[in-house]
């Protein structure tokens, strides 16, 4: 009698796990394929908690040699934002986004030689769980490009501030969307070569 309680025990908590890690799986392919741009925003504040999680999903990305040269800088006050938004050329977007976090690259971090660049690759990973995690909480968001346009990099540094050895990547603006916007599939086959161009 109590083998078989145990069996039955066992059993029901096999199925939980995997009734789980399949649930995880649809919940993270229907982030992936919910993932659009944002670009018109609710007026309502983020909460600091959630920005924090979208920082530590960002951290979490792969990265080369373990480098870690990302660094975020975070405005969510409207004095900052204002002031940001009046200095780049997509400024109108910039003032209505709640939160807006910088991604730059810290050059003093980066790795050396060839392999300098692969701090853009590692700041983009970062980027990318940014914007999954803001889907996941049904937050909206859009990458904004900055590097390798010298331009806007030059904007942003002199904006912000930005110590000599920071490279802003992008700046990702985000909040609570106005309106649900509907992904675009890009899926293509044609774009696919199997083991041979």
């Amino acid at each position: 009698m109590k083998t078989t309680k145990l069996t039955l025990i066992i059993a029901l908590l096999a199925m939980t796990f995997v009734g789980a890690t399949a649930e995880k799986k649809a919940d993270f392919w229907s982030v992936v394929k919910n993932r659009t741009s944002v670009r018109q925003w609710q007026d309502k504040a983020v909460p600091k908690a959630d920005i924090e999680d979208l920082l530590r999903a960002g951290m979490a990305a792969p990265t080369a040699v373990n480098k870690q040269p990302w660094r975020f800088l975070v405005l969510t006050e409207p004095a900052a934002r204002k002031a940001l938004a009046e200095k780049v050329d997509q400024g109108r977007m910039f003032s209505e986004a709640p939160v807006m976090i910088v991604v730059c690259g810290d050059m003093s971090a980066a790795l050396g030689g060839e392999g300098r660049d692969y701090w853009i690759q590692d700041c983009s990973a970062a980027t990318e769980n940014i914007l999954l995690a803001a889907t996941a909480k049904g937050l909206g968001a859009v990458w904004t490009g900055a590097a390798p346009v010298q331009k806007r990099v030059e904007n942003l540094q002199s904006a912000l501030s930005l110590p000599q050895d920071i490279v802003p990547l992008n700046v990702i603006l985000l909040g609570y969307p106005k309106d649900t916007p509907t992904p675009k599939d890009k899926w293509d086959p044609s774009k696919i070569h199997w083991e041979k161009w």
